[in-house]
């Protein structure tokens, strides 16, 4: 089947989830970095763990609650920077190699989506504030669902808001597991590999590797 649209993951693949941590390095102190990136992962594994107990709150929800997480986790971080951080994830920047490329790519005429376990309330002010929302047609987020990445229904909502069938859209993730998950509900995937990493889904391949959008 012909891949006639791209639906793009947000958060790793568009978004730079770190971003909310770089412009509150300096009052976060030497924890920064090790904050972040266990946010980052909180988040992840109470979407898997809602997800598998059947409980679901949405992703807004799951991100303040990994955010007190690691502010217990971390005390010398200030508790006065929990609602600076909050906000910061509406304002989050893309990398670099994505409005070049989908703005490319919209002049080809090529049809776009950011699918997403954020609300579209996340996603939609995050899209705006890298300046790529006019370069989308839609956000297709799992609230609809009510269920988490990598639930196989939720991979038919990109292809739903597109009128397209399910193997007509090509999933772009940065991250594997989510390839992984879009791969076994037979939605093509392309994995972009920015950060080189190693394979860890051997038999849930992706249709291509890449390592910028640019490869798109």
């Amino acid at each position: 089947m012909t891949i006639r649209a791209y639906a793009f993951d947000a958060y790793g693949t568009l978004f730079d989830v770190h971003a909310a941590m770089a412009r509150h390095r300096a009052a976060m102190g030497a924890e920064a970095d090790a904050f972040s990136a266990l946010w980052r992962v909180k988040q992840l594994e109470y979407t898997w763990t809602r997800t598998l107990m059947g409980r679901y709150a949405d992703f807004w929800q799951l991100t303040a609650e990994a955010l007190d997480y690691c502010f217990a986790r971390f005390p010398s971080v200030p508790a006065a920077l929990r609602q600076p951080l909050l906000d910061a994830y509406h304002e989050l920047g893309a990398f670099a190699d994505v409005h070049p490329a989908l703005a490319r790519l919209k002049g080809q005429g090529t049809r776009m989506v950011i699918f997403t376990n954020g609300t579209r309330t996340m996603a939609g002010a995050a899209a705006r504030s890298a300046g790529i929302d006019g370069l989308i047609e839609g956000i297709a987020s799992v609230e609809d669902v009510g269920r988490f990445k990598t639930v196989p229904e939720v991979y038919a909502l990109p292809g739903r808001m597109l009128g397209l069938a399910l193997g007509e859209v090509a999933l772009v993730s940065s991250n594997r597991w989510d390839v992984a998950g879009a791969t076994a509900a037979g939605m093509p995937a392309i994995w972009l590999n920015r950060a080189g990493l190693p394979e860890e889904y051997p038999d849930l391949c992706p249709v291509k590797i890449i390592t910028t959008l640019a490869e798109l």
